[in-house]
Formats: structure tokens, sequence, C-alpha cells
């Protein structure tokens, strides 16, 4: 080969060696460019949503079937479909176990094709679940569990908060006990995640009022007998018990500090978490008087009434603050599939902060950079036998808790996507 071809040679090579690399970063370059344009339309012809709650254990009345009723409402009224796709509601019992939740969402996720998670009663089965939700690109709206941490320090770009959370009860509940003086506290704690972080933010909210914890003790979950946890709290002399705990645990803890005379006695019961749902269970001959924190009320309004009255024909029950908030986070995580014209996760998500919340639950809600719905909370007393007019006529409105005050701000709310 005389030098002049070899020269043209090496040539030829080198153009096709640089023709070759400029096509595949091309390539690279426009499939970089699809993934960060959000697809149009449902991708697998689906919008899927699981709820995922205690239905058989201590929070069944809390959430429960209630929740899914309350989702099926929501896809209803929402015409059925979303993107002219199918909307369906698919659930499942978590037990109250984080491994089994875990298991149940991997395979919804891998397997099942669901969308979104919502509902996730129990702080430790959704922290455990938005966890999951963030690896896989998925959305969760956790209306039942109570944990600030999950817009807090373990938010989530695709984790929301929607019906409550332990700042809110402690700032609605611990603020008007410690105004009205009760300045000494004893614990009665649940045993997990959410027992810890309701104590937490109520002992902070009664310190900076100037009032002091003297005590605390821890329950399992589900704990039938409260006698040895009572004794402590009657013998520490604490103004107020606070009960931070949920569902059956609180009914189970009224009822046996009834037995002991705590409240004859002087002392005053704070339930940190206690709904319409065990207001009920419990009756009013023995939960009248205690001071509570609910999202909504079903009487509050027109508006209000007219979704219980719903509800109440179709599962016999009025509804709480829970089973509302699940209808509300369907409706609006529907309405940002909508807008989004795509159920692409980060798309949605980003229509979710972008969109007000405007229904009888959240009532000109925001959703911040952290996830949190921000909505107004209210105080209520519970009504005594003689002051209750009809059925489910349990509550006194004693104060409407603006948002902004109910719930921390996001540069506040320790989120590392806030800082």
């Amino acid at each position: 080969m005389t030098r002049l071809s070899r020269a043209l040679a090496r040539t030829t090579a080198l153009t096709a060696g640089l023709s070759f690399a400029l096509a595949a970063g091309l390539a690279f370059a426009v499939a970089a460019q699809a993934q960060t344009v959000a697809p149009k339309g449902a991708s697998d012809g689906v919008v899927k949503i699981g709820i995922l709650n205690d239905q058989s254990g201590v929070y069944a009345d809390f959430g429960g079937r209630g929740s899914v009723e309350a989702a099926r409402m929501a896809v209803e009224d929402f015409g059925g479909k979303v993107l002219d796709v199918p909307v369906q509601i698919v659930d499942a019992d978590h037990q109250n176990k984080p491994d089994v939740a875990s298991n149940i969402a991997r395979q919804w996720y891998d397997t099942d094709r669901v969308d979104a998670i919502m509902e996730l009663t129990t702080s430790s089965v959704a922290l455990a679940v938005q966890g999951l939700s963030k690896e896989k690109r998925k959305i969760t709206i956790v209306d039942g569990a109570a944990t600030s941490d999950l817009t807090g320090k373990q938010c989530t770009p695709y984790g929301f908060h929607w019906a409550y959370d332990t700042h809110a009860l402690a700032v609605g509940t611990g603020g008007s006990l410690v105004e009205t003086g009760g300045d000494t506290w004893f614990f009665l704690t649940a045993d997990y995640a959410f027992g810890t972080a309701l104590q937490a933010d109520v002992t902070q909210y009664v310190t900076q009022k100037g009032g002091k914890v003297v005590g605390a003790v821890r329950h399992p979950l589900s704990a039938q007998d409260f006698s040895s946890f009572l004794l402590q709290a009657q013998g520490s002399g604490a103004k107020i018990i606070g009960l931070a705990n949920a569902g059956l645990d609180t009914a189970n803890a009224i009822k046996q500090a009834s037995e002991f005379g705590i409240v004859q006695g002087g002392q005053r019961l704070a339930a940190l978490l206690f709904t319409l749902a065990e207001v009920h269970g419990l009756g009013l001959k023995a939960a009248q008087g205690i001071v509570l924190t609910e999202g909504y009320y079903w009487d509050l309004d027109d508006q209000a009434r007219a979704f219980a009255k719903r509800y109440m024909a179709r599962t016999g029950k009025m509804p709480n603050m829970i089973q509302a908030g699940t209808y509300s986070s369907v409706t609006h995580y529907l309405k940002a599939v909508k807008a989004a014209g795509t159920d692409d996760t980060d798309a949605v998500a980003a229509k979710m902060r972008e969109m007000k919340v405007d229904d009888f639950f959240g009532r000109g809600g925001t959703v911040q950079a952290n996830g949190r719905m921000v909505h107004d909370m209210y105080l209520f007393q519970v009504k005594s036998p003689a002051e209750s007019k009809a059925p489910w006529d349990y509550y006194k409105l004693l104060a409407t808790i603006p948002g902004d005050k109910a719930f921390l701000s996001a540069k506040a709310s320790g989120c590392p996507l806030t800082q």
C-alpha cells in the first residue's frame, strides 16, 4: 500500500469513528430529552390508586374500610375516568406492620401497575412506604398517619401529607389546654413513631408556653390493660394526662381512666388524636368534655353536611377527618393528572404543588414545597348527652386554627428539599 493510500485509509477510518460518535451522542441527547418531557396520557391505559391502611386492627374505624369507600366516592364524582382512561381503586390491610405494608406496596408498583398509594394509617408504615415510593418514583399521599417527619426530615419529592399531623395536634389540643391552666403534663405514649413524634411536638409546645412535662410512660400498640400506666400518671400529680395514642388505644385508656376516677380526682385527659369515629364508639357519656382537634366535622357547614349525608348513605356512619381527607386527596391527585395531561409522576407531583385545594375539606388549602397540605384545623369539645340533640351531634366548635398556625412552614419543617 502506498503512503497516499495508507493516509486515505486512516482518514476514512477517522471519519467513520467521528460519525459513529456523533450519532451515539445525538441518540443519547434525544433519549435524555425524552426522559425529561412527560409522556402525554396514561402510559398503561389505566390510572390506579391504592388505599393501604389498617382494616382489621386498632385503627379499623379510624380509617379502615371507610377510607376505601371515600376514595371510591371521589373517583365516581370525578366521572370514573381521567385522560380518557378508567381510574381504579385497589385496597389492602397492612395490619400496622411496616414490612407487610412495604411488601404490598412493592407488589402494587412492580406487578399491579399502581400509580399512587394513599391513606397509610400508622406512622411507621407511612414512613416505610414513602421511602419505597421515593425509590420507585411513585406518589404517596398520607391521610391517616400523623408524624410531621413525613414532610420534615424524611420528606421526599413524591411524598404528600394531607389531613393533619402531630404539629397541628400539638398546637390545637396541647395549646388550648396549656392556655387554660393545664401547665403540668404526664404522657401515656404509644410505643412507635407516631407516639414518639406526638409526644415530642406537644412537649415542645407545652414548654414554649411555660408548662412542664413531669413524666411519661410508653405502652405497646393495641394494649388491653392500661392500669399500670394510668396509676403512674395518677401518681405524678400532673394536671393533664396526655394520651399520645389513637384509635382503640385512646378509647380503652379513657374507659379505664374513668374506672380509676382520674377525672373525678381533678386531673384532665387530653386525647391528642381522637376523631369522631372513636367518640362514637366510646359514647358521649364516657367521652363528654374531651377537647380534641380535627380537620373536618360533618356539621361545620352545608358543604360538609352534603358530603357527610352521601357518605352516611353508603356506610351507615358519619366520616371523620381521615375519611374526608382521603376523598380530598384522591380528588386533588386526579385533578393534577388531568392538568398535567399525563400520569407521569414528576409532572403530577409538580401540578399537585402548583394547584390550590378547594373542596369541603381543604377550603382554599395550599400544598407546600415539602408536600404538606396547609388548611384550617378545628378545636372541638365533645358534648354531654344532654347537649346532643340528634344522632352524631357530638361536637361544639371552640376555635378555628388557621392553617399557617396549625402547620409548620416548609422552611421550618426541616425538610432537606426546602433548606
